[in-house]
This record gives C-alpha cells, sequence and structure tokens, in this order.
C-alpha cells in the first residue's frame, strides 16, 4: 500500500511542468499563425492560399488519424499498464499456466461416414475444435451414399474416445471407428504408398505386407490353384477382383487367389483400388527376389553361403530330401515322409513367406528355414541335412529368419516341432527371447515374442562377402 501511495505522488510533482510546457507551445502557435495570417492575406493570392492550406491540415489530420488506427501502441485488450492496477493478478495467472506445462496429448485414428453434403466435413472441424482436437492429417473416401472422412489426430490425453464419438456424432458423423494411433502414423499417404510400392517391386514376398499395411489391422490368406493332393481348391476371383464390404477376394499373379478381410470396418472402395493397384504391380514385374548372398565360414573351415530361395530351387530341395534321414525329415514335416516332397513348391513360393537356402561352396543345398505368414501370425521352420547338423546352421538360419520377422513388424513368431527335437528347442531359447511352450500329444508349439527383441547379435561366423 506504501509503494502504490508513493507512485501517484511522484506522478503528481510532475503535473505543473507538463501543463507549463503545453501553455507556452499553445502561445507560440497562435502567434505563428497570426504572423503567417497577416502575411498571406494582405497579399494577392491570400484567399487561396488560406483555403489550400486549410485543405492540407484536413488531409493531414485524416491521414494521421488512419495511421494512428493501424499502428496503435496501445497494449492488447485485458493487459494492464506497467505499474497500474492488476498487475499481481496477471504475474500471479502467468506464474499458474508456467507450472501447468505444456499439455499431454496421444494420436488418434478416426473414420466416420457423413453426408455429402456442403458443410458436413466443417461441422466436424468444428466439433473437434471445439474438444481441442488438432486434425493432422485428412483422407476422403467417396461413397455412392456419402463419404468416409478418415483423420489422424493430436486430442489432449484426459479426452476419451467414448467422448469423442459422441461428439462426431452430433456434428454428423455415423459409423465412427477410433483406435489409438502412433507416430508411424504421422507419414501422409502418398508417401507410404509409394514406400510400399518400392518394397514389392523389389521383393515379391513383400506383396502380403505391403497389403496388411496399405489396409490397417486385417488378416490375409493365399489360396494356391491346386492343393497339395492335386485337387482344385475352388473358383477364382476375376481379374478385377471382387470387394464383399469387410472382404476383398484377389486374383493373385503367383497363382490362386489373396483374400484379405478387416471384419471390424468395411472397406472402400479406394482402399480396394489401392489394393489392386498392388497386385496389378507385382504381376507386370513377375517373380522376384533379392539376390544379394552371404559368405559365412564354419568353425572347421568351409564356406557357406546364405542366401534367399524361391520355387527356381526346387530341385535342389528335392535332392536334399533325398540325402537327409526319415527322422529329419519327421521331425520337420510332422507327417508321413512320403509326402514330404508335396510341400516344397508351396514352402518355396514368395507368396507364402521368405526362404533361406545354405549351399556350400560346390553349390550343393544342405539347409533351409522358413518364415512363412500364417494369417496374422508367422511361422519359423528348419530343415538341415545331417550331414551338417550340430554345427550351428540351425540357429545361425533362426536368427535371420526372426530379423525378416522383426523388419515386417511381426509381433511374434511360433515354431511348430516335436517334444524330442531338442535341437530346434535349444535354437528358439538361443534367440534370448521370451518363450510361450504348448504341448499336445507330443507336439511342441514354441512361441517367441518380437515386441521385446533386442537388436540380432551378430554372425557367429566370420562373414567374409556379401
Amino acid at each position: 500500500m506504501t509503494d502504490v501511495t508513493s507512485a501517484k505522488s511522484a506522478r503528481r510533482s510532475h503535473h505543473w511542468r507538463r501543463d507549463l510546457v503545453e501553455l507556452a507551445a499553445m502561445f507560440t502557435a497562435v502567434a505563428v499563425a497570426d504572423a503567417i495570417a497577416n502575411l498571406v492575406g494582405h497579399g494577392p493570392d491570400g484567399p487561396f492560399l488560406l483555403v489550400a492550406s486549410a485543405v492540407t491540415l484536413v488531409a493531414t489530420a485524416a491521414f494521421h488519424t488512419w495511421w494512428a488506427r493501424r499502428h496503435s501502441h496501445a497494449p492488447p485488450p485485458g493487459t494492464p499498464a506497467a505499474g497500474g492496477p492488476g498487475k499481481a493478478e496477471t504475474t500471479g495467472s502467468a506464474h499458474a499456466s508456467a507450472g501447468t506445462g505444456p499439455r499431454e496429448t496421444v494420436l488418434w485414428r478416426m473414420r466416420t461416414t457423413v453426408r455429402d453434403t456442403p458443410g458436413s466435413l466443417a461441422a466436424l472441424c468444428t466439433a473437434l475444435a471445439g474438444q481441442g482436437v488438432d486434425i493432422l492429417t485428412l483422407q476422403t473416401h467417396p461413397l455412392a451414399d456419402g463419404t468416409v472422412d478418415e483423420f489422424l489426430l493430436r486430442a489432449p490425453a484426459g479426452l476419451q474416445a467414448l467422448d469423442l464419438t459422441h461428439e462426431i456424432a452430433e456434428a454428423g458423423g455415423r459409423d465412427t471407428w477410433i483406435e489409438r494411433a502412433d507416430a508411424h502414423d504421422l507419414v501422409d499417404t502418398p508417401t507410404r504408398v509409394l514406400g510400399l510400392a518400392t518394397r514389392t517391386a523389389l521383393d515379391a514376398a513383400e506383396l502380403p505386407l505391403a497389403l496388411r499395411q496399405l489396409l490397417g489391422r486385417c488378416t490375409i490368406r493365399s489360396r494356391p490353384t491346386l492343393s497339395l493332393t492335386g485337387r482344385p481348391t475352388g473358383e477364382l476371383p476375376p481379374v478385377e477382383g471382387v470387394l464383399e464390404e469387410t472382404v476383398m477376394h484377389l486374383r493373385d499373379p503367383n497363382g490362386g487367389a489373396l483374400t484379405v478381410e478387416r471384419p471390424y470396418l468395411p472397406f472402400t472402395p479406394t482402399e480396394f483400388a489401392r489394393a489392386r493397384a498392388l497386385v496389378e504391380l507385382d504381376a507386370r514385374l513377375g517373380p522376384r527376389i533379392p539376390r544379394s548372398h552371404d559368405v559365412l565360414t564354419l568353425p572347421e573351415g568351409n564356406e557357406i553361403i546364405v542366401r534367399r530361395a524361391d520355387q527356381s530351387d526346387v530341385e535342389a530341395a528335392l535332392a536334399m530330401h533325398e540325402r537327409c534321414s526319415e527322422r529329419t525329415l519327421s521331425l520337420r514335416y510332422h507327417g508321413p515322409v512320403g509326402d514330404a516332397d508335396r510341400y516344397l513348391n508351396h514352402l518355396l513360393s514368395p507368396r507364402y513367406g521368405r526362404t533361406l537356402a545354405v549351399q556350400t561352396a560346390s553349390g550343393r543345398l544342405v539347409a533351409l528355414g522358413h518364415l512363412l505368414w500364417d494369417g496374422d501370425e508367422t511361422e519359423v521352420a528348419l530343415l538341415v541335412e545331417d550331414a551338417w547338423q550340430r554345427r550351428g546352421i540351425g540357429s545361425e538360419l533362426l536368427g535371420r529368419l526372426v530379423g525378416l520377422a522383426g523388419e515386417a513388424g511381426c509381433a511374434s513368431v511360433y515354431a511348430v516341432t516335436q517334444a524330442s527335437n531338442t535341437g530346434m528347442v535349444a535354437a528358439m531359447r538361443g534367440l534370448g527371447l521370451p518363450l510361450d511352450y504348448q504341448i499336445e500329444e507330443g507336439t511342441m508349439v514354441v512361441t517367441a515374442r518380437l515386441d521385446t527383441a533386442p537388436a540380432r547379435p551378430a554372425s557367429r561366423y566370420e562373414q567374409i562377402d556379401r
């Protein structure tokens, strides 16, 4: 209270000086005006000059007023002057705001259907803005009777999905679907589609993975033209494909059919067109796999080559089958040994997964490792020729397959084997990952979770070429 009184007294002590200066300025201006009027009024052009001066003064005053309004130096509304009343309250508010810090937010992916009328999208945006939600990306999927709007949103962490869905419904949205998103969804759609097309162009095995990443959480199944017994598996879809709300039927360029299912959310014609474009790209490029390879040196000095395999390796794989014992084949295929040859064409197809082959320096195939897409799950399987077992080749293949599964975004991999197959169980344990075991009638299913996987350790063998 003492400080405020002192400030007021200090300002009063300077009032008489300002008044004296203003009074002197006024008398000086009157004297100058009178001198100019006498000088101009008695001249031949006196009246004209007076009128011109008056017009100039009016124009100057009008310009000054306009300029002052556009370039006002007054403080913003609600901001008290320095030292004036309300300073304490303003300072307190600033400290309170600084204490809260930046607000915590989360990412959501949301899809809703609206009528195809002017202002429908504006109503959604207004509803989102009212909840403090920021729209990061927006895609529109035209329908025959409306439009599906797909948003990537940044919302306050305290905003619940049900509350957000209710606000969208009030704004005219229907069939609203929402789920949490992550930083990977921040990539814009054209960039993501181009990346998926590039991966598909380099490797035929990428098509199912590219479709899954393009369409979100969905189940993709490949159906061959003929079963393992040689019987037709069913009628193939037309070349242009078929869309049935939550299911897509596409013609597989590798032979057979691709079925894409997403029960929780119908596909839009736009998504169907994108999926068809990826399949057509795969068909035009034909069979292809990366041809890079690694040359490794075993502890005894032998060199082996690890590379990708495909259906061109069927003949070499059949020859390896002939060199394997019945026990080795039964541990791998869990059925009659005579049926093992039937599986090779399916297993080596890039449409059903990825296969790594191990061959000697002379070119003889001695081991195969398979990473198989099984709907939403991923299976790993190994076959090592008897004469090359217990040299760590199986563990090397398994580590590489798990690395490929991690790159493909798989959450886990599983291996089906027999409880007596100690070599496969030891290889799974050697991954250093959390394992789940299920045993039923002598058959063991070992599942490794990849969400906590560390970086894949370096090969135990010396790599001398690539």
